[in-house]
């Protein structure tokens, strides 16, 4: 059995994942620029520490990606996927979605809501009247919880409650109980 899924891949720096962050908006800008009327969605995993991507994560991802795509063929939302990135900063795709923004938002809660892994996501919805992503508190949904203590995970990010190690060992658990048995 393996220890830590985390035992492999290319270490990121902060420089380098504030880079690709530059990128990714500068990516929105563009395709909102190009389809004003059409709803962004842009998914990506929410991975601590320096590895963002390696085989294991990409697992989840496309596992994730199944539920997803699932979730919006099962609610009849039109959508075609516009941009795939697979990069060591984490894979992440870009989603034209031909629906209302406030609908999208909703099934992307109950995307990341569905199963435990989903939770891992971020599934962000950007329209271009507005610069920033919809949050859930703007639509009145519920906040997004930490999966190791439930409280708000924004709370628990931005006080660093839990350590990197913690973190990643639920998700070296969570690989093992929802993807392999390694």
């Amino acid at each position: 059995m393996i220890k830590s899924i985390f035992n492999e891949g290319q270490p990121q720096s902060i420089t380098e994942v504030l880079q690709n962050k530059d990128e990714r908006v500068k990516l929105q800008q563009e395709i909102l620029q190009k389809f004003p009327e059409t709803t962004l969605l842009d998914v990506k995993l929410n991975i601590p520490g320096p590895i963002k991507n390696n085989r294991y994560l990409e697992k989840i991802f496309a596992a994730g990606i199944f539920d997803l795509e699932t979730v919006f063929q099962n609610s009849n939302l039109p959508f075609i996927l516009y941009e795939h990135w697979e990069k060591v900063t984490g894979p992440e795709n870009f989603y034209l979605v031909n629906c209302n923004y406030r609908v999208v938002k909703e099934k992307a809660v109950e995307f990341e809501e569905h199963q435990k892994l989903n939770r891992l996501f971020d599934a962000d919805v950007l329209i271009d009247k507005q610069k920033q992503a919809i949050s859930r508190k703007e639509l009145g949904l519920p906040v997004r919880r930490c999966f190791l203590c439930s409280r708000p995970a924004k709370e628990c990010a931005r006080s660093r409650r839990h350590s990197v190690t913690d973190l990643q060992d639920y998700i070296t658990n969570l690989y093992r109980q929802e993807i392999s048995s390694v």
